[in-house]
C-alpha cells in the first residue's frame, strides 16, 4: 500500500516597511531548518507576504522582496497552518492601516494558529485577536499594550505565552524561542532540539522563562573590581556571598561596599545574589532530577525552604512546580507557560 505523502505546513509571514528583521527572519530560519529532520513532507513552507510585492525596507535598512501580496494570500484556497506577525518600529504604520488590520483578522480566522513576535502583538490586538486573552510583548512595550487594550491580560515577564490558538512573544530573539516551541508541538522535542543546535542556540528556553536574566535585569558596574565581582557571583552561586565576604574581595568595608554596589548595579548585593542563585537553580531544575535539597545546597540557598521562598519572591512559583512544568522531557509542552490559565478553548 502506497503511503500518502503529507503536505507541508504553510507559514504565512507578514512583512511591512520598518519591520524588525530578526523578528521575521529568526522564526523563518527555524521553520525552514526543521525540514532537515522531518520526513514524509510534513515540514514547513514559508511565504513572506506584504501589502504589495514591492521590496520592503526593514528597520536596519536592508530590503526584502515579498513572495506574495495580501490579496493573493486572501484569494488562495490553500490552508494556512500559522500566521506570523512580527514587530518593529514599522508596526506604528501598520497599526493605522485599516486594510492590513482587517487582513490580519480575516487571515487569522482561516489559520490553525496565530503567532506574534515583539510589538506584533499590537497588531493582533488591533485586529481583535487578544481581547480576554493573556499575552506578552517586548518588555518595554507591555505597559503601553495594557493601557491601549485593557481587556488583555498583559504579562511582561515570559518569553512567550500561549492562550488557545494565539501565541505572543517578547522581543527579537524570543521569536526564535517561540518558533522552536511551535516546532516541538508539531514534531516533538528531538526535532526542536536539532533545530536549536543547528542555529547554535545557547539554550532552548521554555516560555515561562523570564525575559530578564540576572544579568539583564540589572546593569554591569563601571568599576572593574565590581564588574569582576559580578562575574565571580555568576560563576560561584554556591559560595559564601554574604555582604561581608563580597566586601572583602574588593577590599571595602561592608557598609561602603553595599552603598557602592547599589549605586553601580542598581540593586542591593543581597537581591542580586538571590537573583543569580534562582537563575542557577532554574537551570538545575530544568536539566536534572537532583533532589531539591541538593539543588538548594549547590546553588547556595542552604535549604529547600530558603530556595522556595526566593523562588516565590523572584518568579512567583515554587521550585517543585517549576520543575514539573519545565524539566526537560516533561509531559507539559515547552510552549506552556507557568502562569497559563484555562481561559478559553482554541479559536
Amino acid at each position: 500500500m502506497t503511503k500518502t505523502k503529507k503536505a507541508p505546513r504553510r507559514i504565512v509571514a507578514l512583512g511591512f516597511p520598518g519591520v524588525q528583521i530578526l523578528d521575521l527572519v529568526g522564526p523563518i530560519e527555524a521553520f525552514t531548518a526543521a525540514n532537515q529532520w522531518i520526513d514524509d513532507g510534513d515540514g514547513y513552507e514559508v511565504e513572506l507576504c506584504a501589502e504589495t510585492k514591492d521590496p520592503i525596507r526593514v528597520s536596519s535598512g536592508l530590503e526584502l522582496i515579498p513572495e506574495r501580496n495580501l490579496a493573493s494570500v486572501s484569494s488562495s484556497k490553500k490552508p494556512i497552518d500559522t500566521l506570523l506577525v512580527p514587530g518593529g518600529l514599522g508596526t506604528r504604520g501598520v497599526f493605522e492601516s485599516s486594510k492590513v488590520i482587517r487582513w490580519i483578522g480575516r487571515t487569522a480566522d482561516r489559520s490553525r494558529r496565530v503567532a506574534s513576535v515583539c510589538t506584533g502583538a499590537f497588531l493582533l490586538a488591533k485586529a481583535g485577536l487578544l481581547g480576554g486573552r493573556r499575552a506578552t510583548t517586548h518588555w518595554d512595550s507591555c505597559e503601553l499594550l495594557a493601557r491601549l487594550f485593557p481587556s488583555i491580560e498583559v504579562d511582561p515577564d515570559p518569553i512567550y505565552v500561549r492562550d488557545g490558538s494565539v501565541y505572543t512573544s517578547a522581543g527579537v530573539t524570543a521569536g526564535i524561542d517561540l518558533a522552536l516551541a511551535l516546532i516541538e508541538e508539531d514534531h516533538g522535542r528531538d526535532v526542536s532540539l536539532q533545530v536549536a543546535r543547528n542555529l547554535v542556540m545557547f539554550l532552548k528556553r521554555p516560555g515561562g522563562q523570564s525575559q530578564f536574566s540576572a544579568q539583564l535585569s540589572t546593569q554591569f558596574a563601571e568599576a572593574d573590581e565590581l564588574r569582576d565581582l559580578q562575574q565571580f557571583i555568576q560563576e560561584n552561586p554556591g559560595k559564601d556571598l554574604r555582604v561581608e565576604a563580597l566586601a572583602r574581595r574588593v577590599a571595602m568595608s561592608p557598609r561602603h561596599f553595599a552603598r557602592v554596589f547599589r549605586a553601580e548595579v542598581g540593586e542591593t548585593p543581597a537581591r542580586y545574589v538571590e537573583a543569580v542563585r534562582v537563575e542557577s537553580a532554574r537551570r538545575h531544575l530544568e536539566d536534572s532530577d537532583e533532589p531539591l535539597e541538593r539543588v538548594a545546597r549547590v546553588c547556595g540557598f542552604g535549604s529547600s525552604l530558603t530556595m522556595k521562598r526566593s523562588f516565590l519572591r523572584q518568579i512567583h512559583v515554587g521550585p517543585a512546580e517549576y520543575r514539573g512544568r519545565f524539566r526537560r522531557g516533561s509531559a507539559v509542552s515547552v510552549g506552556e507557560s507557568i502562569y497559563k490559565r484555562d481561559r478559553r478553548s482554541d479559536r
